[in-house]
């Protein structure tokens, strides 16, 4: 298998290299956030409660913002560009998943969580299920989130990388990854979620002020008055394609009506699979139950939710603005008043980190990266707590019990070092793993927490919504979901097909079946891994004295 190819910009090294006024202004970022965390975390955590949950009095905007930070990403930053820059705006129409499955959260967990007086999701399930199934789904949230915020931190290290050694080989994005895990995991240490929380409304702050700021100077730049740019824009796309279509409604009615296997942003995607997808993040995962916990009540809880998810809406129209204004940039000439590109594209998903580093003036390069900092590597603190609280509630505390909260939480604080040295490990994995499925980066940050959280979620909504299931149907479940993900990889299918292709005759049927199963969006995956789970969970009996 040839090694992948990890270099991402045409420019020289030498012409994205940082210059004095970029390094002062990330000096400031990152003295404004060490003053942050020292501020908010000047009077330490009491004990394990105050360090996962901070004694649940965090306001609910403050929340809002902190789920905004965690659900999105620089994948966000990289990656929804790269979908206009290619494609159109579709993806804002996939805005509409999250929103009902925001609504969906804060009418059905977030009481049940609340009333139950619980750290983590996962302790339901004991109630429910028994304390295998506990462990069992805590564990599948570790490896959903090992494998969500390793590709994440992958995707966050390319630009880091080509910033400071002015290419993205492997070496250097290894060692990108390494100060990336090194930097969140001491941050993590000092405050715990209370710190975590307001640290992210400031990342916040910093992601969406060099958001703007890129979109400005890229209208500064593009001399055709904008209603031209517009007009080229609608017949822009492949064969002529509307690049500002916004709604994409996954049915095609000729010649016959059939599904739009292949578009993972539909309106029929976004309705289904996106929104399974959104429901196992906010409502299992513990990265966000946590921050949802931290709220007084599940009222606030609700509204954080639900605020984040509607100001995230604007947030990934002004990055699919700048990628289409990166496409007139790159592709269109005419529209820069030249005869002839101004510069060579790199490839669509370089795009936007490559236009930062080599075309954008010193001073506001800084902050561009100040940006991505702020929205991934850094940001990696949010999760490190997250898997920590997992492991301490769900496991630590049930196999040995309270030490005291002094212990306990010296035994929270090494556990977050484990974690960030297992996610660096992750990361690096998710590197190799990105070139060979062949996915855009955004898609490839979303597409792997199927692994984990189509499980997770079936085995959920069995436990909520009926009175069947057990510990060994509910992990059955989660090994069958998962096995399924794997099954549907491009690379496995591909390898599968090969194999297939060299028995009789008669296993054609099986190569067409395997055919079919390839033309499937990653969105589609949720759909078919929850319901699978769920089918499999709901065969279990559960004792009588669990139905509740």
């Amino acid at each position: 298998m040839p090694a992948p190819n990890f270099a991402l910009a045409q420019a020289s090294p030498s012409a994205i290299t940082l210059t004095t006024p970029d390094w002062i202004v990330l000096g400031c970022y990152g003295a404004l956030l060490v003053l942050t965390g020292i501020y908010f975390s000047r009077r330490g955590a009491k004990g394990v409660r105050d360090y996962f949950l901070a004694e649940r009095s965090m306001p609910a905007w403050a929340v809002a913002f902190s789920i905004l930070a965690t659900a999105q990403s620089a994948a966000t930053f990289i990656g929804v560009p790269e979908r206009s820059y290619v494609g159109d705006l579709t993806y804002l129409a996939a805005s509409l998943g999250p929103l009902i499955a925001a609504l969906l959260v804060s009418a059905f967990f977030l009481p049940r969580y609340y009333r139950a007086g619980v750290a983590s999701p996962y302790e339901l399930l004991e109630n429910r299920f028994g304390p295998g199934a506990r462990t069992a789904t805590s564990w599948a949230y570790l490896l959903g989130r090992l494998l969500g915020s390793g590709a994440r931190t992958y995707i966050g290290a390319l630009p880091l990388s080509l910033a400071v050694y002015g290419d993205a080989t492997l070496p250097h994005v290894l060692v990108s990854i390494g100060a990336i895990m090194l930097v969140g995991t001491v941050y993590t240490l000092a405050g715990g979620v209370r710190s975590v929380i307001w640290t992210d409304v400031l990342q916040v702050c910093v992601y969406l002020g060099a958001g703007v700021a890129a979109l400005a100077f890229l209208l500064s730049i593009v001399p055709a008055p904008l209603d031209a740019v517009l007009d080229a824009l609608r017949t822009a796309g492949p064969d002529g394609a509307d690049k500002l279509r916004v709604v994409d409604p996954g049915i095609r009615f000729a010649p016959e009506v059939t599904i739009a296997r292949g578009a993972p942003y539909s309106i029929l995607a976004s309705i289904t699979g996106l929104m399974l997808l959104n429901l196992a993040v906010m409502a299992i995962d513990q990265d966000l139950v946590q921050r949802c916990l931290t709220c007084r009540d599940h009222l606030h809880a609700a509204r954080s939710v639900i605020i984040s998810q509607l100001l995230g809406v604007p947030v990934v129209l002004l990055f699919l603005a700048i990628g289409l204004l990166l496409f007139v940039y790159y592709q269109r000439p005419d529209l820069m008043g030249v005869s002839a590109p101004a510069a060579s594209a790199p490839a669509s998903k370089d795009i936007f980190q490559t236009f930062i580093l080599s075309r954008m003036p010193p001073g506001l390069r800084g902050l561009m990266i100040a940006g991505v900092l702020a929205i991934g590597p850094i940001g990696i603190n949010a999760t490190l707590n997250s898997m920590a609280s997992t492991l301490m509630n769900d496991t630590v505390l049930r196999v040995r019990g309270s030490s005291g909260p002094a212990s306990d939480l010296r035994a929270s604080r090494l556990l977050v070092v484990a974690c960030g040295v297992t996610l660096a490990g992750v990361a690096c994995l998710c590197a190799w793993w990105q070139q060979h499925s062949k996915l855009p980066l955004l898609d490839f940050a979303q597409a792997v927490l199927a692994f984990a959280y189509t499980g997770l979620l079936g085995v959920f909504l069995c436990a909520l919504f009926t009175r069947r299931g057990s510990t060994r149907s509910a992990i059955t479940a989660m090994l069958a979901a998962a096995g399924l993900c794997v099954l549907v990889q491009p690379f496995v299918l591909a390898n599968l097909r090969r194999f297939v292709s060299s028995l009789p005759s008669p296993f054609a049927y099986a190569d067409a079946a395997l055919a079919w199963a390839g033309a499937w969006a990653f969105s589609w995956h949720f759909v078919a891994g929850t319901a699978v789970a769920f089918a499999i969970c709901l065969a279990g009996s559960t004792p009588p004295g669990r139905r509740r």
